[in-house]
């Protein structure tokens, strides 16, 4: 039979600490100073077996410097198409203590003007970043020829 004192344990919460590590010096981190810029670092960032086989979809985390704080990749789909959720997506960023991001997926296709589903998207991102005070600076769709930008074409 159980004692008062374990039934009462339920409400002892456990102790959570929020810190930050980094290996990198602040000014040794690449700086975003344009899309293509973001474009480039994109580009390096993906395995080149996979970026004409299979959608993935990463962020690019940055400080209010635009420096980059890191890459996280949200997810890896299929052929035509990968699912994004909201809550890791932002996990990442608040773990990463990321005042801004840049969404970044391919289109294995080599198109990459935006589909229905890619605008949708970067709306409820950028609506979800509003609330959480994160900016969602850029989307990018890239091949390894070719990009589009969100912000360039005036969709963000």
């Amino acid at each position: 039979m159980e004692t008062i004192k374990e039934k009462q344990d339920w409400r002892i919460a456990s102790e959570v600490e929020l810190i930050y590590k980094t290996k990198i010096k602040a000014s040794e981190r690449p700086h975003i100073i344009s899309s293509v810029a973001a474009y480039k670092l994109a580009l390096k960032s993906w395995n080149p077996n996979k970026i004409e086989f299979l959608e993935q979809f990463k962020i690019l985390l940055l400080n209010k410097s635009n420096r980059v704080l890191g890459i996280y990749e949200v997810s890896t789909g299929g052929i035509t198409s990968t699912i994004v959720d909201l809550r890791l997506l932002f996990t990442a960023a608040l773990k990463a203590n990321a005042t801004a991001l840049i969404m970044l997926h391919n289109h294995p296709s080599g198109k990459t003007r935006p589909s229905a589903a890619d605008k949708q998207i970067t709306k409820k991102v950028k609506e979800a970043g509003i609330i959480l005070d994160i900016e969602v600076v850029d989307h990018l769709i890239i091949s390894p020829e070719s990009y589009y930008f969100f912000a360039d074409n005036g969709n963000i």
